[in-house]
Order: structure tokens, then C-alpha cells, then sequence
């Protein structure tokens, strides 16, 4: 068998020849950038035959403990029953798309009003990138102001308003307490970029200085609560609620980017677990079991724009009766009490044992994290923000360290601006299994090192 049908050892036959296949259709082979080989699924991504629960099989048979869990929005692992009849049941007697509305939407916006305590009304839409582009919308059309403050290393989605500094070249980029905005490629339109402001994030000073500043310019501050698009990044003490201080000072919208956070690190969010209320929020991943469904809600005043028509937000498939019954079933599984509690056990188990692995085999590297939503870094400095990473975090052994882990029957994103996720169907079994496969990837990790 040739080299090119191993990957960290194993026989990836099937993947390779599909991935042969596949290119010659799809530009890339894939229809994401997060699946491409550009971004680590070298030399091809693996092909799945299926998934259940917390466990995931590719076309070769290779079983695996599933951390990568559609890189977030397999809350409850794959095939949740509940979640997965209530679609069956909605198509096989009632339909799919029908323009119209039905009763099922307004449960399901109470359901969302109720979880998240700084959301009076709310919208459907079909993904987190929607959904990001509409509330920034709303801000401007709200303040009347024209720029957006996003952070470099964030990613909000790939509409030409924000698609930019995602992981730009530093050289490139500007000052540290500076930076300038970066297209993430070719194409996108000249002037966007003067309506944002780039900052780094977890300084609260660049921030107040920033707003002191432009701050009659500034129609929002859009961020994650938490980092989670350069692996996991948690805001210092303090820094959020800064942010949500000198927003309010200055008549700033404060938009949280809770598409990965939000119903994964509780009903309310990080939103709710830090205690910062913002204006307006964006959810998906997290609120639709698997399905994409996505939504965008906050103050009332705001969305009053909505409710009149002064602010369009539009789409045929928005609220579809697929995306509406597996939301609803969703957001019913996630209210059975004492669900995070034991997601957090679990999760907990994990992130602390991979430290104490890691810790164990003396090498430099941590783990980062809340809840089910967490990050290995390799690096002996702490990473704050997008550039810490860039300049400290070891890109190499982090491929090390997923090729072993994954020979061994552990899948995540060998990316390490991704994250690790863990789901409602993962057992202590589970972690008891991850970290003895952890132990002995460490060991020789160490040995090489």
C-alpha cells in the first residue's frame, strides 16, 4: 500500500480514491474551506460512511471517538433520536417549504426568548453567516452610523462585510495595537474594509481608546464572547464586561457571535455563563441538533426595524419546517434538567485530564477551555489573542499530536485554530479511552521533543 493511502498510519484507501474522484467535480475536491487540504486535511480529508452518538466511521471502517462533531453543531453526537423523528415526523405529515408561516416558528422564538435573557424578539435564519450579515445590518440602520469593530483572528461568517483579518499574514496586517483589515482573498470589493475597524482582541485599552476615538462612527462591536475561530482564546477578566461599559456609554451596539457558543455552553449561551447581556446576538450551530438553522435576535427597540419592514430580512428557506421541527426538538432536549450539568462533568473530565496528560509528559502545552468547547495549545507562552498564537503556538507538533491521536482512534480538526467539542452522547468511557490514547501520543510526543 502506498504512502498516499496511509494517513497517521492507517488505511485511508477508500478516502484517497473518493478524494481523486471528487475532484474532478467539485473545485477542491470539497465544498467547505474548513474540509480542504489547504486546511489540514492533508493529503485528503477523510470520506465518512456514517456517525452515531459520539462516534464516527469513514468509508475504510476506521471507527473513531468523534471530537470534531461537524466542527460544532452535533450538540447531542449524531442521529439524535428526538431531534431526528421530529424532522421525519414534520416532512412525512406536514411538508417542507411552504412561504407561509406556521405555529411551530413562534414556539420556537418563544423557546429562544425564554433561554436567552437579553433576546425580546428574534429571527430565523439559515446560517451563522446570515445571520451575522442581517445583524450588522440592523446596527447600522439602528445608530445610523456606518463602521463595525471586529477582531482580528474572529471569523463571522464570509459575507464581504466581515470576511476579513480572519488569520491574516502579520507582516501584512499592521501594528500589533493597530492592525489593518486584510481580505481573506482576492475578490472582495474595494472599499468595505473603510467601514471596519480592526482590533486585537482582550485589550481593553486599544478598545477605550478606539471608542474614545471614532466612537460617533461606530455602529457595533462585533465579537465572540468567547474565541473560538483561533482555537479557544477565553476574555480575560474583566475585558467583556469593559466592552459592554463603553459600548453602552456611547451608544454602540454590542453583538455577541455566539454561532459555535451559544446552547453548547448552556441555554444562555456564554452570554449567560460570563453574565454580559448585549444587544444583539447571532445563534446556529448549537440550536438546531445537526440541521442548519440559525437565528438573530436582541432588544426590542432594535428589531422593531424588523417588525416594520425598514430593515429587510428575507430568505425562502428561512424557517423552513425542517430547520423549525429540529430546533424545537432541540431546544426541548437541552431543557431536560441537569443535561449541561452532566455535559459539563464530562466535558470537565476531558480538558482536565488532557492537561494532566500533557503536563505529565513535560511538554509545552496546555489546555483551554469551558464547558464542552475547548482547544490544545502547544506553546510556552499564554495566548491571548490572535497574534499570541501566530508567534507562539507550535503549528508542527499540534500535526503531530492529531496524526497520533487520530492513529489511534481519535478525531478532531488536525487544525489547531480549531476546537474540540464534546456532546451529550459522549460517555466517561469515552474520555477514559481519549485520554489512555493521549497518554501514549504524549510519551512520544516527549520522546521526540
Amino acid at each position: 500500500m502506498s504512502n498516499t493511502q496511509l494517513i497517521a498510519g492507517i488505511n485511508t484507501a477508500g478516502s484517497a480514491k473518493l478524494f481523486e474522484a471528487a475532484c474532478r467535480t467539485i473545485p477542491g475536491g470539497v465544498n467547505s474551506t474548513a474540509r480542504a487540504t489547504w486546511s489540514g486535511w492533508t493529503p485528503y480529508p477523510l470520506f465518512v460512511k456514517d456517525g452515531k452518538g459520539s462516534h464516527l466511521t469513514d468509508v475504510d471502517g476506521n471507527e473513531y471517538i468523534d471530537y470534531l462533531l461537524g466542527l460544532g453543531p452535533m450538540i447531542f453526537g449524531h442521529r439524535p433520536p428526538r431531534v431526528t423523528q421530529a424532522v421525519v415526523d414534520f416532512i412525512q405529515q406536514r411538508g417542507t417549504v411552504f412561504a407561509l408561516p406556521t405555529a411551530d416558528e413562534a414556539r420556537l422564538a418563544e423557546k429562544i426568548i425564554a433561554a436567552v435573557p437579553s433576546v425580546d424578539q428574534v429571527r430565523l435564519c439559515n446560517t451563522g453567516t446570515e445571520a451575522v450579515l442581517y445583524a450588522t445590518r440592523l446596527a447600522r440602520a439602528f445608530t445610523k452610523r456606518s463602521k463595525i469593530i471586529r477582531f482580528e483572528g474572529m471569523y463571522h461568517g464570509f459575507s464581504d462585510g466581515v470576511y476579513w483579518s480572519k488569520h491574516p499574514a502579520i507582516d501584512k496586517a499592521g501594528p500589533d495595537k493597530h492592525p489593518i483589515a486584510v481580505a481573506q482573498g482576492p475578490g472582495m470589493p474595494k472599499g468595505v474594509e473603510e467601514n471596519l475597524i480592526i482590533l486585537p482582541w482582550n485589550d481593553a485599552d486599544v478598545l477605550a481608546d478606539t471608542i474614545k476615538r471614532e466612537g460617533d462612527n461606530i455602529a457595533a462591536v462585533l465579537t465572540e464572547p468567547v474565541m473560538c475561530n483561533t482555537g479557544c482564546i477565553l476574555p480575560k477578566p474583566g475585558y467583556l464586561e469593559t466592552m459592554r461599559e463603553l459600548t453602552s456609554k456611547h451608544g454602540i451596539v454590542l453583538l455577541f457571535d455566539e454561532v459555535i457558543t451559544g446552547f453548547r455552553l448552556g441555554l444562555a449561551g456564554a452570554q449567560g455563563r460570563l453574565g454580559i447581556k448585549p444587544d444583539l446576538s447571532v445563534f446556529a450551530k448549537g440550536i438546531g441538533g445537526g440541521f442548519p438553522v440559525a437565528a438573530m435576535g436582541g432588544r426590542a427597540d432594535i428589531m422593531a426595524l424588523v417588525a416594520t419592514g425598514k430593515v429587510s430580512v428575507a430568505g425562502t428557506y428561512t424557517a423552513n419546517g425542517i430547520a423549525v421541527a429540529a430546533a424545537n426538538a432541540a431546544l426541548d432536549e437541552l431543557n431536560t434538567p441537569g443535561l449541561y450539568q452532566k455535559l459539563d462533568a464530562v466535558s470537565d473530565e476531558l480538558r482536565a485530564g488532557l492537561g494532566k496528560v500533557l503536563r505529565d509528559a513535560g511538554l509545552p502545552a496546555y489546555v483551554v477551555g469551558v464547558g464542552p468547547l475547548m482547544q490544545v495549545w502547544f506553546a510556552k507562552d499564554e495566548i491571548h489573542n490572535y497574534r499570541d498564537a501566530e508567534r507562539h503556538a507550535d503549528q508542527h507538533m499540534f500535526r503531530t499530536w492529531w496524526e497520533g491521536m487520530l492513529s489511534k482512534g481519535v478525531l478532531f480538526h488536525p487544525g489547531a485554530y480549531e476546537n474540540l467539542f464534546v456532546s451529550t452522547a459522549h460517555t466517561h468511557a469515552d474520555v477514559a479511552a481519549t485520554l489512555a490514547a493521549a497518554k501514549q501520543v504524549a510519551a512520544e510526543l516527549a520522546r521526540s521533543v
